[in-house]
């Protein structure tokens, strides 16, 4: 004995996903993922920034940050960044209209002023180890090393993002991937310095009152 079952064909919604375009493009993935991406960075800083807030006191008899910190050079390295991040926008917003030559130059130019800003922040550090206030003389030089060098960290890979993309951009031209990358580099860019306007206030600012 055969017995046929006969269902109604499941709405089209149901067949082809959520939109009805079945998985998800690749720019929407990738948007989503960098997303993520960048939260994650986010909430990394917070936890360094309250582990910052906590420490910032215990100085174990060693110099503080009054005694420590040049507001100058920080007022330079804070100049470099916020220009840079202007220079990245112009990038970003020369990509977008496939003008090479306009992104290049700008290019350059961000890296000219993330470098300097990183040139600036090593020497800084070198002359605090070098005056015996190295990480591990306090748990609050251990803290503002962890701090600003992770934040150095990240400024020195998104310069070497830069360079990769520069090199992309030159041999295979704006395929709609590369725009994507630019467009996401940049996103972390502007990223790094909205955490820098946190390091310069919690840690240069009040550390220096």
């Amino acid at each position: 004995m055969t017995i046929t079952t006969t269902l109604d064909p499941l709405p089209t919604e149901f067949v082809r996903g959520h939109g009805g375009g079945g998985p998800a493009t690749a720019r929407t993935v990738v948007a989503y993922g960098f997303w993520i991406f960048i939260l994650s960075d986010i909430v990394m800083f917070s936890g360094l920034f309250a582990a910052y807030a906590v420490l910032s006191g215990n100085t174990a008899g060693g110099p503080t940050g009054r005694e420590l910190f040049n507001l100058h050079n920080v007022f330079i390295e804070t100049i470099c960044l916020l220009v840079s991040s202007y220079t990245c926008g112009l990038a970003a917003l020369s990509a977008e209209r496939r003008r090479t030559g306009r992104v290049f130059l700008f290019f350059l130019l961000t890296f000219a002023l993330g470098a300097a800003f990183l040139y600036i922040e090593i020497n800084e550090f070198a002359g605090m180890v070098r005056e015996g206030a190295g990480p591990s003389r306090s748990a609050f030089l251990s803290s503002f090393f962890t701090l600003v060098g992770m934040h150095g960290a990240h400024v020195t890979a998104g310069l070497i993002w830069l360079v990769y993309m520069t090199a992309q951009v030159a041999a295979k031209g704006w395929r709609q991937p590369i725009l994507q990358r630019v467009l996401c580099w940049s996103l972390f860019w502007h990223a790094l310095d909205i955490i820098w306007v946190g390091v310069l206030t919690l840690v240069y600012l009040m550390g220096a009152r």
